[in-house]
């Protein structure tokens, strides 16, 4: 592109990407969500079970996507591969219920749980919550304005630090269990469990292992994507795993089965087994970086989109641009940026993330059917990485989408309706904006 009209720069190697896959996913879920699984399962070694399936099929995912990231290495994502397979209007829905809704939805949310633990840990009453949760996004899009690197820097420092927090619990489990997991693991009785009530505990897993799609945002800003787009993207889904099947095995030599089950804030109760209330604060400041991270990554993707979505002329023409000096979607970053604010301010981001939920797993399944349509019209330009075990793990995930979102509709039906009615709503709008073009232009 022209000065004018500059592109991105690939500044980021194969750490970098990694990195935002790992800050990507884990957020604060590992922290809360492995009670909920307890509840709903009978045992610990069905707890850890349910872990690792929800990882392997996430990770069928994960590596259709690095084929797509492969074969298409540019900034957008979902967003691009959507427009290019199916048309610019599914295009469209995604950005439309994605980076103008989920987006800045899900930083509205993860950083007023960064701004309730931060205030936990030092002392800080609840009128705080809301002036820290603005700081912190104001501070995240100032460091991103400056350009990929200065996030990325930021991205670094708080994936160690959030790595650095589960090690932390998965010590503190091997020194309670005193070096006897197995019977820690046979030490609460079975309680008998319905097959239903198993896939019900999958549901709240594959959640938590969702987030792996920003990398894909950020493709291109990626040094050789079509050789460290794939590595990252595998990397980083194999250390989460790690991550998650290890924090669970401390949760449960530190607490048992049934006492993980009982728990509301089941990391700051296995650390105050060890270190008392001290360690319920040591903890409290782990979830805080851990979100703080999460909220720089979807900050630094959803502008890409944004950005994607202007530049095709889907959305103002401002938010299009890139800047020439940092190379970065600045008015992009600025407006995802405010509307999370205006929700964080609002409190009703909550009910926009339970509305868009069944919406971002629909964007899960029908980017990843794009790969179809990219391997048969595409023959001749084979990419220079392909999902192993064609076309096997693409609709293995597909599949695993699809029963989630019929899950989620029967347990919610109210949420999914008003998902499905988001996503409609967004068809008049993509006619109104075409209208609104053309009638500018002529």
């Amino acid at each position: 592109m022209s000065q004018a009209n500059p592109s991105y720069l690939r500044r980021l190697g194969t750490w970098d990407a990694a990195m935002i896959v790992i800050g990507g996913v884990i957020g604060a879920g590992i922290f809360r969500t492995p009670a909920t699984i307890a509840e709903r399962t009978g045992t610990g070694l069905q707890l850890l079970a349910l872990w690792t399936v929800g990882g392997l099929l996430t990770l069928a995912g994960v590596l259709c996507y690095a084929e797509l990231g492969a074969r298409r290495p540019q900034a957008g994502g979902t967003y691009v591969y959507l427009r290019e397979a199916f048309g610019k209007l599914p295009a469209f829905l995604f950005g439309w219920t994605m980076a103008l809704i989920n987006y800045p939805g899900s930083v509205a949310a993860v950083a007023t749980t960064f701004a309730d633990y931060f205030c936990a840990a030092l002392g800080l009453s609840v009128i705080f919550v809301k002036p820290v949760a603005v700081g912190a996004i104001s501070f995240i899009v100032g460091i991103n304005l400056f350009g990929i690197r200065a996030g990325a820097w930021v991205q670094n420092i708080f994936t160690v630090l959030k790595l650095a927090a589960i090690a932390l619990l998965v010590t503190v489990g091997l020194v309670l269990s005193h070096g006897h997991l197995g019977a820690v693991l046979a030490s609460d009785p079975p309680r008998p469990v319905p097959p239903g009530a198993l896939f019900g505990a999958l549901l709240p897993v594959l959640f938590t292992y969702g987030g792996f799609h920003y990398l894909n945002d950020l493709a291109g800003e990626v040094r050789e994507p079509q050789r460290t787009l794939p590595r990252a993207l595998g990397l980083g889904m194999l250390g989460v795993m790690i991550c998650y099947v290890l924090a669970n095995l401390a949760y449960l030599a530190g607490l048992g089965h049934e006492g993980l089950a009982a728990s509301h804030a089941p990391a700051a109760d296995l650390m105050q087994r060890l270190f008392g209330a001290k360690g319920a604060t040591l903890i409290a400041l782990g979830i805080a970086c851990s979100t703080f991270g999460y909220c720089n990554i979807a900050i630094a993707g959803g502008a890409r989109v944004l950005q994607t979505m202007g530049a095709d002329g889907m959305f103002f023409s401002a938010v299009g641009r890139i800047e020439p000096q940092s190379r970065a979607p600045q008015v992009a970053l600025a407006t995802l940026g405010a509307w999370a604010i205006v929700l964080t301010l609002s409190g009703s981001f909550g009910q926009l993330l339970d509305y868009t939920t069944v919406g971002e797993w629909l964007a899960h399944a029908f980017g990843i059917a794009t790969l179809f349509w990219y391997r048969r019209h595409l023959r001749g330009q084979p990419s220079p990485y392909q999902v192993p075990l064609y076309p096997w793990l693409p609709l293995l995930f597909v599949g695993t989408v699809l029963g989630v979102i019929a899950a989620t509709a029967i347990s919610n039906p109210r949420d999914a309706g008003m998902s499905l009615l988001i996503i409609a709503l967004g068809v008049p709008a993509y006619y109104g904006w075409r209208w609104l073009e053309r009638q500018a232009a002529g």
